[in-house]
């Protein structure tokens, strides 16, 4: 008699999270920075049909990346909560918070099934307040954890350098066009630290712009004013002194 085959229920979560974070960093990045009016999602993404950043309620947006069918259905998921909620109770109910506690959840619940493999996606859910203070970002890896970002955050593809880039330049106070090139400079960063070509026509860019005297403050950003705003701001710099890849700023 054959000794069934076991591994421990640690081994076989490590597996299943390497096994995530695998089809997530085959993904193009993502990176969310605030600015002084308001929160600009950028990603790189030359579909003009599939999009990585989306609207979910008046004051909230949606940023993935992975498999592009597993983000749509929990985005999907993320707008029917939003539209019940504010319709049953009130829209100042619909909060990034709240959703992004939905979503954990979700991703959590799918994580720790056996019969299911588990999401390969990371979740960005934001929400632009009355007042920079006041915005808020939420990161959400493909475990249902929840991070709280200030400032910028990177996910997929080499979201650690990207990452590391933007937090070293990234500052208070920043125009759209300020927080656009440094976003831009950042996912020019390939893995050994070169830099590549990327112009208006391969991003997808999106704002939750707090001026809006609209209640929808999402905006999508056409490549033309994208492409406009990186000719008109000089390339940013660094805010810690070192000297990494500082020359190849130009």
């Amino acid at each position: 008699m054959s000794t069934p085959f076991y591994v421990s229920p640690q081994q076989a979560m490590a597996d299943r999270a390497e096994y995530a974070r695998k089809g997530i960093a085959r993904g193009r990045s993502v990176v969310v920075l605030q600015y002084a009016d308001g929160i600009v999602f950028v990603a790189e993404n030359p579909s003009r049909a599939l999009h990585k950043v989306s609207e979910i309620y008046d004051r909230i947006a949606f940023a993935a990346v992975g498999k592009y069918n597993e983000f749509e259905n929990l985005r999907i998921g993320g707008v029917r909560y939003a539209d019940l909620r504010g319709y049953t109770y009130d829209r100042e109910d619909v909060t990034a918070r709240g959703l992004a506690n939905v979503y954990a959840q979700t991703l959590g619940t799918i994580f720790s099934a056996n019969a299911e493999k588990p999401y390969e996606v990371e979740l960005i859910v934001a929400e632009v307040g009355p007042a920079p203070e006041d915005d808020q970002i939420y990161r959400l890896p493909h475990d249902g954890s929840i991070v709280d970002e200030h400032g910028s955050v990177a996910v997929g593809g080499n979201s650690d350098q990207i990452g590391t880039y933007m937090d070293q330049r990234h500052r208070e106070g920043m125009s759209l066009g300020e927080a656009l090139k440094l976003a831009v400079e950042a996912l020019k960063r390939d893995t050994n630290g070169s830099e590549r070509s990327l112009d208006a026509e391969q991003l997808e860019v999106a704002v939750l712009d707090r001026e809006r005297p609209q209640r929808r403050k999402f905006k999508r950003v056409p490549a033309g004013q994208v492409a406009r705003l990186l000719e008109e701001t000089p390339a940013p710099e660094s805010t810690e002194g070192d000297s990494e890849g500082g020359d190849e700023d130009k």
